[in-house]
């Protein structure tokens, strides 16, 4: 991103305007919003023509690094932070994994400035723990379709913003909490350790941060300890750290070199084992002390970035950038796959691996000012090549064979104001794609040692191009309407389609389970901003001619290629009641049906694997003096029944009400903060378990009252 060279410039780059997006900074005194309209709009840079928040013919959501800190001395979950701050992300299931975590009943693309951390081969829905979010500035959310950064946004896209580099020559920052159940046992507390340092000298930025964290077991509503997800991954009973280094060069005062890199890893303890449940009892799997078999489970993502800037290249903005991502993540042993006779002629069961690594670039170039001062344009390319596999870790062997994915995309975003109050938007983006699949024999799950079926590779290649159309129409200072049309780009779960071959004499080039998802989403709705009253309403069609519904098939979930529809709504608001005080609210509810007959209609509702719960969430933040501030919040989760749900335990969805509360205070030195995930100790069943995926052993509960101390300082 390019942007001034002056210090003054450069530190009011991350500051938010908060009363441009209803709802967007909840947490921020009215006092604060007056001074962040002051100083600077906000570029939302997860656009590529970097829209002004408040002004896209889309719903897009800022969430500042208030909003993150104010979570994050309740919770370090990152599906319950997203959760609570996007309302129609799915509920959390407060697992490693992010399966059954849908955006707008589809997957979101994730990026850490700009890059993509999800894997369009072989989709492990693990791409939301690959940073730490103390090394957050922002999170930027375009909610629906959107092909503005290539494949897999065909839910949204969520763009972490990292911390930049302030003024003077050493700022640092140090921070500690420690977690812990209601009951303090001993296993269930836990701790986190933050530091950071950045600063400028001559022509030089630097940023440095590492995060080191310990999570103790989790207990329930009924001081149950929670069972243990053995095969998708644990945020329970596990450690966590995270490298982040910033580094850059300024050229000139228009010219500027970035290079950024980061190294996140979580790995379970292993230190319990599952004890099943009883689903038609109403009793929630907990956990013993034990040692689960095979290798531990992990997630290791490293992410590096070289960007280049240029402000003013022949009245051009220029902005261009490399990057490559290495993931990798291992998954637990599954009761009764792969089993093996082992060299010493034991019994074992093998575990796989999931192993991706990206290399990519972008290049945008931006002209505002055409057609006296009414049009401006942005056009680029984007490049990126992904090598997956998903081998299995104990005998080698490889159970997603080695797939290579190519994808050139050029494109032209453009913005019109045709009148002052009415801007019209549009865009086009060219997407050719190929895919490269070796001849292959797949596994058989219940005897690793023999093959299957032999599937002959192939060089599949797809073509689109995806357009988007929009108008925002500002018919008063408090009042805005916006429309848009957008298609986003998405590969299916290709490792999925690949290793669950069964036929004799497939082949990669005709396989429909390979073939792209494009995903059309219309949107309708209005902002209003009065006095100190914002909301933001929008109704939103999401609909796919060859979407992806999942099922579970024999405890494996099973990507059905279907006609889907999805419909919604999202309400978000605010009411700056005092300077001091200010209440929130959201509400999201979606619906959705699928093709299964393949008559080309829909015909079956989505379930709630695929569909978020109908929810309600309100907040109230208060800052009572310069030293004292708090914050409320309820989440709200309707009842609801999938009557067409094949499965009777998956049919019934029973709702609950969760309540988390924090206290910030400023010491004389430092700041210390009390956070209350789930105040009131709520026994629930987690969304997922109770209606997106059966078995006693995958039965559930949320995570029951959770205290956590923290305290940071800044010098």
């Amino acid at each position: 991103m390019s942007y001034a060279r002056q210090p003054h410039v450069r530190r009011l780059l991350p500051v938010v305007l908060c009363s441009a997006l209803p709802a967007t900074a909840l947490a921020q005194s009215a006092t604060e919003q007056v001074t962040a309209n002051e100083l600077s709009p906000v570029v939302v840079t997860a656009t590529r023509n970097k829209s002004i928040a408040g002004q896209t013919p889309q719903k897009v959501t800022i969430i500042t690094r208030e909003q993150i800190e104010q979570q994050l001395a309740i919770t370090s979950d990152r599906g319950q932070i997203l959760s609570n701050l996007i309302p129609s992300y799915s509920a959390s299931h407060q697992k490693l994994t992010n399966s059954g975590e849908t955006f707008r009943g589809r997957e979101p693309l994730f990026l850490i400035d700009g890059v993509p951390q999800s894997n369009p081969l072989r989709d492990t829905q693990r791409d939301s723990y690959t940073i730490d979010l103390s090394m957050v500035e922002r999170i930027e959310v375009i909610h629906g379709a959107s092909a503005e950064h290539g494949l897999g946004a065909t839910g949204g896209i969520i763009n972490y913003v990292t911390k930049r580099a302030e003024s003077g020559t050493v700022n640092q920052h140090a921070a500690v909490n420690v977690t812990s159940d209601d009951d303090f046992h001993s296993d269930g507390t836990g701790y986190k350790l933050d530091y950071q340092v950045n600063g400028q000298r001559g022509d030089w930025d630097y940023l440095a941060g590492a995060t080191w964290q310990e999570r103790g077991v989790f207990f329930d509503g009924a001081d149950r300890p929670i069972g243990v997800e053995t095969i998708q991954g644990e945020i329970q009973d596990s450690t966590s750290y995270d490298l982040f280094a910033k580094l850059g060069y300024w050229i000139d005062d228009n010219q500027n070199l970035e290079f950024s890199a980061n190294r996140f890893e979580l790995e379970d303890h292993a230190d319990y084992v599952l004890v099943e449940g009883d689903r038609d009892r109403g009793i929630p799997a907990t956990a013993r002390k034990g040692t689960p078999p095979g290798e531990v489970p992990f997630n290791e993502s490293t992410t590096l970035s070289l960007s280049y800037a240029h402000a003013d290249w022949l009245g051009n903005e220029l902005d261009a950038q490399l990057y490559h991502q290495r993931f990798r993540a291992q998954f637990g042993t599954h009761p009764f796959a792969f089993p093996f006779v082992d060299d010493e002629g034991n019994d074992r069961l093998d575990q796989t691996r999931a192993e991706s690594d990206k290399l990519g670039a972008k290049f945008t170039l931006r002209r505002d000012g055409l057609l006296n001062d009414r049009l401006g344009l942005a056009t680029g390319i984007d490049l990126i090549e992904d090598e997956t596999t998903q081998v299995l870790a104990q005998t080698g062997r490889v159970y997603v064979p080695e797939s290579q994915f190519r994808n050139y995309a050029p494109f032209l975003q453009g913005d019109l104001k045709v009148l002052e109050s009415l801007t019209l938007h549009a865009g086009a983006r060219y997407e050719y794609a190929e895919l490269d699949v070796d001849t292959f024999n797949t596994i058989d799950r219940s005897n690793v040692t023999q093959d299957q079926v032999t599937v002959d590779g192939g060089k599949p290649s797809f073509d689109e191009t995806l357009f988007n159309a929009g108008v925002v129409y500002q018919t008063t200072d408090w009042l805005q309407f916006f429309a848009n049309y957008s298609e986003g780009f998405g590969m299916p779960d290709v490792g999925r389609a690949l290793r669950g071959i069964k036929t004799p004499g497939q082949d990669v080039d005709s396989l429909l389970q390979l073939q792209p998802i494009i995903t059309e989403n219309y949107e309708f709705g209005t902002r209003f901003g009065w006095n100190r009253l914002n909301f933001e309403l929008s109704y939103y069609e999401s609909n796919s001619d060859l979407g992806e519904r999942l099922s579970e098939e024999n405890g494996v979930f099973v990507g059905n290629r279907e006609k889907t529809e999805i419909r919604g709504v999202d309400l978000t608001g605010e009411l700056q009641v005092t300077d001091a005080h200010g209440l929130d609210f959201t509400y999201a509810y979606s619906e959705g049906e699928s093709d299964t007959d393949g008559d080309g209609k829909v015909d079956t509702e989505l379930s709630g694997a695929n569909i978020a719960p109908e929810r309600l969430t309100l907040g109230w933040s208060a800052h009572w003096n310069d030293k004292l501030s708090s914050h409320l919040q309820g989440s709200y989760f309707f009842d609801r029944t999938f009557d067409e749900q094949t499965n009777d335990n998956l049919k019934r969805f029973d709702g609950y009400t969760l309540v988390d509360a924090s206290l910030a205070y400023r010491l004389p030195v430092g700041k210390a903060s009390l956070g209350i995930e789930n105040l009131l100790d709520e026994d629930y069943i987690t969304y997922r378990s109770q209606v997106g995926r059966d078995g006693d052993d995958r039965f559930f509960a949320g995570r029951g009252r959770t205290l956590t101390l923290g305290y940071q300082l800044d010098f």
